[in-house]
């Protein structure tokens, strides 16, 4: 199958309330240079966080912009792509379908799925909704992040095809697994057998089982 595939870069801006951020993107055409850390011309503001070789493109599916749209009338206007701050946005790719691991050929270019995105705070900023970061985790509807396998040429004019499936684990699997479950050390323990996962969900999950607890998300969620 081939993912006809719009694409998005951003600047880091400053932002009333919150901290800066590059979530703010505008679409792009033509060929474009993609490097291990991303698209040349696309910035993230905290490194720590975001960006990085395990979190070099966000991928946001299309459909879901419609589910927004429904839960939150008032802002409609606001749910269009990129509003996720997106670098790739696709219809026919969503949580179910897409699994850690996955390789696709894009352009001259190979990327990886490696974990699902993991929602944070300057959501709830971007929206005006206080919630936002954790509706956006409750409903399994967070997009995924990538690796950049092999660096090259990519355009919206190439479509995303998968070459390679390494795991059983979906996005939407990792994400009930880390955040709609009691404490499971086998569903851990199958997460982190997912080839491809990255290492700070690695790192996670595994510190799970050493200390037999679950962490507090509320700082990424709330920014408290």
């Amino acid at each position: 199958m081939h993912y006809p595939v719009n694409v998005f870069t951003g600047k880091v801006r400053e932002y009333d309330g919150s901290r800066p951020s590059a979530i703010a993107k505008i679409q792009v055409d033509g060929e474009l240079t993609l490097t291990d850390l991303g698209l040349a011309g696309d910035e993230q503001a905290e490194k720590k966080i975001h960006g990085g070789p395990e979190r070099a493109l966000c991928h946001y599916p299309r459909e879901h912009y419609q589910h927004w749209k429904a839960e939150f009338p008032e802002q409609a206007d606001l749910f269009v792509a990129p509003a996720f701050g997106e670098n790739l946005s696709t219809e026919g790719l969503k949580e179910k379908n897409v699994f850690i691991g996955d390789i696709y050929r894009w352009g001259d270019a190979l990327i990886q799925v490696t974990q699902p995105r993991s929602p944070c705070f300057k959501l709830n900023y971007h929206f005006g909704i206080q919630d936002m970061s954790a509706q956006l985790q409750s409903a399994g509807k967070t997009g995924w992040l990538y690796r950049v396998v092999l660096a090259g040429q990519v355009s919206a004019d190439a479509p995303l095809e998968l070459v390679s499936r390494l795991s059983d684990v979906s996005v939407y699997d990792a994400c009930a697994i880390a955040w709609h479950m009691p404490f499971d050390d086998e569903q851990y323990h199958r997460l982190l057998s997912a080839a491809g996962l990255s290492t700070s969900w690695t790192r996670t999950m595994q510190k799970r089982r050493l200390s037999n607890k679950i962490e507090d998300n509320s700082r990424r969620l709330w920014g408290k």
